[in-house]
């Protein structure tokens, strides 16, 4: 993730690669969307699942809303609870997270 508008800028502009590296660039971003790619998840099982603070995955969750690669839907429920979920938008990172899942295999 790039730290200050102007690397957005100077680096971004005509980049597709430091565009999609600005938006997944850090690790927690990234297993979120795995772990989402499989369905939509209530904030706890997330929170088990990762094993990272509940305010860096809160942080990361939000980001990933802004930037319009995750859904947040509040459930009127007994007792009440929030799910996450892709969009169709988070949903295309599919292939990148597989490529990366092969990669990881093969090189790590």
């Amino acid at each position: 993730m790039l730290r200050t508008k102007k690397q957005r800028e100077d680096l971004c502009a005509d980049c597709p690669v430091a565009r999609v590296a600005d938006l997944l660039g850090d690790a927690c971003s990234l297993l979120v969307v795995r772990d989402l790619l499989d369905g939509p998840r209530r904030f706890g099982h997330l929170d088990e699942s990762l094993g990272m603070s509940t305010r860096t995955l809160t942080k990361t969750l939000r980001r990933l809303e802004r930037r319009g690669l995750v859904a947040r839907t509040a459930l009127k429920r007994l007792p009440p609870y929030v799910e996450y979920r892709l969009t169709s938008q988070g949903r295309a990172l599919r292939k990148v997270v597989d490529e990366m899942r092969t990669y990881g295999k093969k090189y790590l």
